[in-house]
Formats: C-alpha cells, sequence, structure tokens
C-alpha cells in the first residue's frame, strides 16, 4: 500500500489507488483526487454522482457500475463520460474515497 498526501493528509491508498480508509474522505479530498484525474473543478452534476456513488455503497456495500449509475443516477451515458472521462464508474468511486467497482478494470 501507497500513501499520498491530499488536502493537507497522509492518506493511504490500495493497489488501485483508491482510499483505503473511507472515513477520511471529505470534499477537500474529493477536490485533490479529482485534480489528480484530470478535472480541474467539480460542478453539481459531479457532486451528484458522487453523492449517489456514496449513498449507494454505505446501503449496499459496493460502488455502483456504470450501468447502474446510468439507470439511477439521474445522468445518462454521454454526460457521465463527460464529467469523467476515460472510465466513469472508476474514477467517480476514486473521487468519491470508494474502492473501484466490480467489474471495472
Amino acid at each position: 500500500m501507497a500513501s499520498k498526501e491530499y488536502a493537507g493528509k497522509m492518506l493511504e491508498l490500495d493497489a488501485d489507488g483508491n482510499l483505503v480508509n473511507l472515513n477520511e474522505w471529505n470534499e477537500e479530498v474529493a477536490k485533490a483526487l479529482a485534480v489528480e484525474e484530470g478535472i480541474e473543478s467539480l460542478n453539481d452534476r459531479h457532486w451528484a454522482v458522487i453523492n449517489y456513488m456514496r449513498k449507494e455503497f454505505t446501503e449496499k456495500g459496493d460502488a455502483p457500475s456504470i450501468r447502474k449509475l446510468t439507470k439511477e443516477s439521474g445522468v445518462d451515458t454521454k454526460e457521465l463520460y463527460a464529467l469523467f472521462p476515460k472510465g466513469p464508474a472508476k474514477k467517480a468511486a476514486r473521487i468519491a474515497g470508494l474502492p473501484k467497482p466490480k467489474g471495472c478494470i
């Protein structure tokens, strides 16, 4: 496992670069992770996806797949790819402080 500083805190990351301790996540950490993913700022639509993913994870214990995201988050596939280019479910999960969704490569 690696450690890296985000928003002034040293945080442990898993092999995929996602947070190990989900309780260390906050909006400032999310913003720092987003910049690292090439997303300079998070808008309301980004937060809608991030908050949906965190809610699903809390309720079901797994980050939602891209199919579930597009069906239930209120953000369609095209917009999801525009918000989180090149792997939206994986990127959104990382920014949301969650493990990589099952089924993502």
